[in-house]
C-alpha cells in the first residue's frame, strides 16, 4: 500500500486532512479478523454463512481488502495503512472459506446494508466480489435492482470488474450496473510489461459509446495489506502482520477509500456527485476506454477538488 498511495497521490496530510464527519465504510466479503490496525473501528459484524456472533475471517480476503480501504497501518508503523485508515468499519460475511457465495447470500448482505445505512452512517459499500454464476438471470436482476436501491439512498456502491478479463464484455455481473463505480486494475505502467499484471486480466466492459464500463482503474498487482492469518509470537509480537494480494478485488477497496476519504471532507455529497468527481479528475493513461475508463483514481487531485 505504500508506494499505491505514492502513485495516487495519497499524502499523510491528505489522509489525515481536516474531517468534517466520521465515514463509515460497509464491506461484503469473506469477513474480517482481529487485526490491530483495525483498532476498535468496526462497529459491526454480520455473518450471512455461518451464522456465527462473533467476528472472523476463514479465508484472509476480506481482511485484506478491509485493510485496503481503512487499516491503520499500526504494526507497519503506518507504511502499510490504508487509504482512509480514520474510517469505520461494517462487515458482512457473504462468502465462505473458499471466496465462493451466492445471490442469496449477497441479497441479504445489501438488505443489511441498506437497512443500517444511517444507524452507522455508511455512506460507502465496497464488494470485491463475484456473485451470480449460477445461472439464475431473474434472482441476479432482482440482486441488481436492491444494489441501485443502495446507491439512490445515498451510498456510494464501488464493485470490482472481476478478473476474467481481457476479453470484451467480461464485467462481473454487479459491475455492470450504471449507478456504482466499477472498479478495473492498471498499474499506470510501474511494473513495466510483467506478464501476470493484474490489468492483463481484469474485467472490461464494452468499448461503445451506449454503455462503457470500467468507470476508472486503480493499481491491483502485489497490494500488501493485512494478513487475517497473522499469529502472536513469543516475544509478544507479531508473525506476518502483512500479505500480498493481486487482483480487481484489491483495486476496488483503494477506490472505496479515496471515496470516504473525499466524502469525510464533503459530507453533503451524493453518491452521484462522488462519482462525477471520482471520474472527472481521474489521469487518462491513454489505453483504450474498456481497459481504464476515465482512468486512474488520482487521490490528490480528487480531495484537492472544491
Amino acid at each position: 500500500m505504500d508506494r499505491v498511495k505514492r502513485q495516487l497521490g495519497c499524502s499523510e496530510e491528505v489522509q489525515y486532512s481536516v474531517v468534517t464527519e466520521e465515514i463509515c465504510v460497509a464491506v461484503l466479503d469473506t469477513g474480517i479478523g482481529d487485526h490491530p490496525d483495525f483498532g476498535n473501528r468496526v462497529v459491526a459484524f454480520h455473518d450471512f454463512v455461518n451464522g456465527r456472533q462473533t467476528m472472523y475471517d476463514d479465508s484472509g480476503h476480506g481482511t485484506h481488502v478491509a485493510g485496503c480501504v481503512g487499516g491503520s497501518g499500526r504494526l507497519s508503523g503506518g507504511r502499510f495503512s490504508g487509504i482512509a485508515p480514520t474510517c469505520r468499519l461494517c462487515v458482512g460475511k457473504v462468502l465462505d472459506e473458499k471466496g465462493e457465495g451466492s445471490i442469496e447470500s449477497m441479497y441479504y448482505g445489501l438488505l443489511w446494508v441498506l437497512e443500517n445505512r444511517l444507524r452507522y452512517r455508511i455512506r460507502v459499500l465496497n464488494i470485491s466480489v463475484g456473485i451470480g454464476e449460477d445461472g439464475d438471470a431473474a434472482r441476479m436482476e432482482e440482486l441488481t435492482g436492491l444494489l441501485e436501491t443502495v446507491c439512490e439512498q445515498g451510498v456510494v456502491v464501488v464493485c470490482a470488474a472481476g478478473n476474467k478479463g481481457p476479453g470484451e464484455g467480461t464485467l462481473s455481473p454487479l459491475g455492470t450496473s450504471r449507478r456504482v463505480i466499477t472498479v478495473g486494475c492498471h498499474e499506470g505502467g510501474y511494473f513495466g510489461n510483467r506478464r501476470d499484471l493484474c490489468e492483463n486480466y481484469s474485467g472490461r466492459g464494452w468499448d461503445a459509446l451506449v454503455y462503457r464500463k470500467p468507470d476508472l482503474v486503480a493499481p491491483g498487482t502485489d497490494i500488501v495489506s493485512c494478513n487475517g492469518n497473522l499469529r502472536k509470537d513469543r516475544r509478544g509480537g507479531y508473525r506476518e502482520p502483512y500479505v500480498k494480494k493481486s487482483g480487481t478485488s484489491m483495486a476496488t477497496p483503494i477506490v472505496s477509500g479515496a471515496a470516504a476519504l473525499y466524502l469525510q471532507k464533503f459530507p453533503f455529497s451524493s453518491s452521484e456527485q462522488v462519482k462525477r468527481q471520482m471520474v472527472y479528475t481521474a489521469r487518462d493513461l491513454g489505453v483504450e476506454w474498456n481497459r481504464q475508463g476515465w482512468g486512474m483514481l488520482d487521490i490528490e487531485n480528487l480531495c484537492r477538488y472544491y
